[in-house]
């Protein structure tokens, strides 16, 4: 086993050779906390014929692809994938491990973690490099690793001192995506796949899977309605503002939960992360599970009859009123305006 260095790694998620959104982004942002470290940003792709997905990884920041291509590592299979990945993580010691909160991530990051005895933080929101005193005792560069907690009722930011490999996973859209200026190139590490007959335990017979049609992450415009709306009959109205509006419609956790919108049109913590031009956010009281979520929005307009609503904390513009009064009249002016 090497000695632990100050790398940061990005388990790059992956089906049929396209890369999910999420392990891009964790790419950018590992690259700044390398940046604080002074070490390098591994991404480690698993799969098969996925060598140019490994190169493409430059692009978002990778200075070393750590790739182990192989037929029998296809399609995720969490035996074969956690092995593989326990091995190459007690090989190379790396100081930060990533991972989308995704499904796959959610599957496959507590083993390796408990495996190597790595500390980890599920869903965390933002994630930085601090020298932190703790118990009367420094410790240097650790991750702070941050997240709603309780309900979402406060920020809490978790350290694993004891753990020398820090682990983390993050929901998609929660970190910005950019390609890297200029044409990078960086150093691409084959890694030989070593079968196990445990591997075999488990075998895909067939797969079936469904797109999902709705993409809030791309939406320059969403209104988003909350319980405050107090019924589906009442949440028409979000979806005609945004029809006028060409936007798109979504909720916070307490619509879904009260049957008002369907769980992919979901904005927070436990839903998508968005970074629209215009969020408009009606009869939500903006919970830090909600605002961490939307909070990014490059202008938020808020519509509550509560005006100590924590959604006016970070609102640009906010209208105290009754959204059943104020939207027919934004509805009314729109359809005006954009004749």
């Amino acid at each position: 086993m090497s000695s632990l260095s100050n790398d940061v790694w990005v388990f790059v998620e992956q089906r049929n050779g396209k890369a999910a959104d999420v392990s891009f982004e964790l790419l950018c942002k590992g690259r700044k906390l390398a940046q604080v470290m002074g070490g390098k940003v591994k991404s480690v792709v698993i799969g098969h014929q996925v060598k140019e997905l490994a190169e493409e990884t430059f692009r978002y920041g990778a200075d070393e692809a750590l790739l182990v291509d192989h037929p029998a590592l296809k399609q995720f299979r969490t035996l074969p994938y956690s092995r593989t990945l326990t091995d190459i993580v007690r090989q190379f010691n790396p100081r930060i491990v990533l991972f989308g909160a995704t499904i796959i991530g959610r599957d496959l990051a507590p083993r390796v973690a408990s495996a190597t005895r790595s500390g980890l933080t599920a869903d965390c929101t933002d994630l930085q490099v601090a020298d932190i005193t703790y118990l009367r005792k420094e410790y240097k560069q650790l991750l702070l690793q941050i997240r709603p907690a309780f309900g979402g009722n406060i920020i809490a930011t978790i350290i694993t001192p004891d753990n020398p490999i820090q682990m983390a996973t993050v929901r998609e859209g929660v970190m910005e995506m950019h390609l890297q200026e200029g044409s990078r190139k960086g150093t691409l590490t084959s890694i030989p796949y070593i079968p196990d007959e445990l591997d075999e335990v488990v075998a895909i017979i067939e797969q079936h899977r469904e797109e999902n049609h709705v993409n809030l992450k791309a939406a320059p415009i969403i209104v988003s309605g909350g319980y405050g709306l107090h019924s589906k009959e009442n949440f028409k109205l979000i979806h005609e503002l945004a029809h006028v509006l060409g936007g798109e419609v979504a909720g916070s956790r307490a619509a879904v939960d009260a049957g008002f919108i369907p769980h992919e049109r979901q904005v927070g913590q436990t839903g998508v992360t968005v970074r629209p031009k215009l969020y408009i956010a009606v009869g939500i009281s903006g919970a830090i599970q909600h605002r961490a979520g939307m909070q990014e929005s490059n202008k938020i307009i808020a519509i509550n009859t509560d005006p100590d609503a924590p959604i006016f904390g970070i609102s640009h513009y906010g209208i105290v009123g009754d959204a059943m009064e104020v939207l027919p009249r934004f509805i009314e002016v729109y359809k005006n305006k954009l004749k």
